[in-house]
């Protein structure tokens, strides 16, 4: 459904240290920096980037966004979630766990990012 996503960042330096580490916890690569000063993060479903926004303004958060990342696994969530932490992320809403969801159960868990960016990690557990 997406071909990317882009978030704005002041200090993409920054940014770059938190996301190489949470996105390290799903395998994804380091991510690499183009002329343009921005982090790119390929993967083969998608790609997403890091960027001081273009019009020069500071970068701000969406009130009410989410972008969440599925994990693979409890562990991987866990993970994603320590990764973040200890990378200049802070956690948000309830610490990461098991749900009871509208659709079932599942783990989530939530950070934001250096910037403000609500971020997800979801794992589905298999239901039966």
């Amino acid at each position: 459904m997406f071909s990317h996503i882009m978030l704005g960042a002041d200090d993409v330096a920054a940014s770059k240290k938190f996301y190489d580490a949470t996105l390290g916890a799903f395998g994804i690569a380091p991510g690499i920096m183009d002329p343009n000063g921005r982090a790119i993060y390929m993967t083969p479903t998608g790609i997403f980037i890091i960027t001081k926004p273009i019009n020069g303004d500071v970068a701000s958060c969406a009130n009410g966004g989410t972008i969440g990342f599925a994990c693979d696994s409890p562990e991987q969530l866990h993970a994603w979630h320590e990764a973040g932490v200890a990378n200049g992320g802070t956690t948000c809403e309830e610490p990461p766990g098991l749900r009871d969801g509208e659709f079932g159960k599942i783990y989530l868990a939530y950070l934001r990012d250096p910037d403000g960016n609500k971020l997800c990690g979801l794992y589905r557990p298999p239901q039966g």
